[in-house]
């Protein structure tokens, strides 16, 4: 293997690393608030096993997000991903709109 093959072979590599690196999480739940101008508060539940009884149990994490074109409303299910921090509390954006919500 020449120098040349090795340097292509150490860039590829550095490539992938860097591009697994900038993965961002990406979460989804249903908003349970959008009172806020561009601002959100979205409900992410998820059910984990008791240790002892073996039993599922419901637990749930509030997120704030910033939304940007204020376009989701209360009940929609919608995706987030994690970004730069807009605030004390807001380190999430909008992705989009999963599923609106049925109004009565």
């Amino acid at each position: 293997m020449t120098s040349a093959d090795t340097q292509v072979a150490e860039t590829q590599v550095a490539e992938t690393v860097a591009t697994q690196a900038a993965a961002k999480r990406t979460l989804q739940g249903v908003v349970t608030s959008c009172a806020g101008d561009k601002s959100a508060t979205i409900m992410i539940e998820r059910r984990i096993k008791h240790p002892i009884y073996g039993k599922f149990i419901k637990r749930s994490t509030k997120i704030h997000l910033h939304d940007e074109a204020n376009e989701c409303n209360k009940g929609d299910t919608i995706l987030i991903e994690e970004c730069r921090p807009m605030s004390k509390t807001k380190s999430w954006k909008l992705v989009k709109i999963v599923e609106k919500a049925v109004e009565l």
